[in-house]
């Protein structure tokens, strides 16, 4: 019996996957969650990589660069302190940055938040610092750094509301008035005149400081974040403040329709966030700085709006975020002494941890 020749021609495409059917790649077989976990992991450790060809360009062997980062951040107990200390206020401040967002404002003043704070809370603890029993201190500072970060976000808010103004922009230009506010007070009225000469304001009493927690370099205003991050939490996902902040944010037109009082919820977002980040330069002043000094917040107030940016306003992702930027900025000290690259290359890690959610943005448009 002879074989019967196969025409090319004859075989058609659905012969072909009946024989060998095409088999999708990998980001077809996942779930959509699945394919934005891939994206995301791909991003990071690509940001890494390139991280790594910047420093190896430098100089420095890369593997020694990410040794250096983890151990002088979690290998090492006074680091990991270090690390908490600072992330209380980038944490609140990035708060502060979260609860405006969900009614579909931008916050970009956490700065000046901080600062107006830490001024406010300066004032109060210099003032009856050695006077009055130390808790009432520390409620004192807290209380009206908080309130001195409400009003001074409060500013926007009612430009916003009254009269249209940009609040990004209001909150933005704010911060500039803030730090002259500061300088003001550090370099006249509040100056140390047993100081060294530096502007600084006089250091608080002992009384007033927020004591360690089991002597460690840890204070009481980690106990008191975290307190406050669940309290934020509870208000944005439990509440009906908040449930109508996210309608406001989702559409501001519709939810006035409905009957919400959209300018009071607007000007309500705003100053809670100012509390937050006041109460977060409150808590830097009496329990690390101990006297207002230029540079106090250190920009942590832009930071925190990254760090917001990347835990997409979520209050437990954004202290995760938070935790992770004052990881990353500490880290910069261990560079500079032991692979003696400046300590400012780690903003650009930082940058370039921020894209990945810009990628992870643009790929679920294009998938949509």
């Amino acid at each position: 019996m002879t074989a019967t020749p196969v025409n090319e021609s004859s075989v058609t495409r659905t012969d072909v996957d009946l024989i060998a059917p095409e088999q999708p790649d990998l980001p077809s077989r996942l779930g959509p969650g699945s394919r934005y976990a891939l994206v995301s992991t791909l991003g990071y450790v690509a940001s890494l990589a390139i991280f790594g060809v910047l420093v190896a360009v430098k100089g420095v062997e890369p593997i020694s660069v990410y040794h250096t980062i983890i151990s002088s951040t979690l290998l090492n107990g006074d680091a990991v302190a270090q690390t908490a200390l600072r992330a209380i206020p980038i944490g609140l401040a990035a708060l502060a940055v979260a609860v405006p967002a969900r009614a579909g404002l931008i916050n970009v003043g956490g700065e000046g938040q901080l600062i107006m704070g830490a001024v406010a809370a300066t004032g109060i603890g210099v003032a009856i610092g050695a006077q009055v029993p130390g808790a009432l201190s520390w409620a004192a500072m807290c209380i009206s750094g908080a309130l001195a970060g409400a009003l001074w976000a409060a500013v926007s808010g009612v430009l916003r509301t009254w009269l249209g103004a940009s609040e990004a922009v209001t909150t933005l230009l704010l911060n500039f008035i803030a730090n002259d506010v500061m300088l003001y007070l550090i370099y006249q009225a509040w100056k140390d005149p047993h100081g060294s000469g530096q502007p600084q304001s006089r250091p608080l009493a002992h009384a007033a400081q927020l004591p360690k927690i089991f002597g460690s370099q840890l204070n009481i205003g980690v106990l008191i974040a975290l307190v406050v991050v669940a309290v934020t939490w509870f208000l944005l996902q439990r509440t009906g403040w908040g449930f109508q902040l996210r309608v406001v944010g989702g559409n501001t037109e519709a939810a006035r329709r409905a009957g919400l009082r959209v300018n009071s919820l607007l000007l309500s977002s705003m100053a809670v966030g100012g509390a937050l980040a006041g109460l977060g330069g409150a808590l830097n002043l009496a329990g690390v700085e101990t006297q207002l000094r230029p540079d106090i917040t250190l920009t942590f107030g832009y930071v925190a709006f990254l760090a917001s940016f990347l835990g997409r306003h979520q209050p437990v992702k954004v202290i995760g975020a938070a935790l992770l930027f004052s990881a990353v900025a500490l880290s910069g000290n261990g560079l500079q002494i032991t692979d003696g690259l400046d300590g400012t290359i780690v903003e650009i890690l930082l940058a370039l941890i921020v894209a990945v959610p810009l990628v992870v943005a643009n790929y679920r448009r294009r998938a949509a």
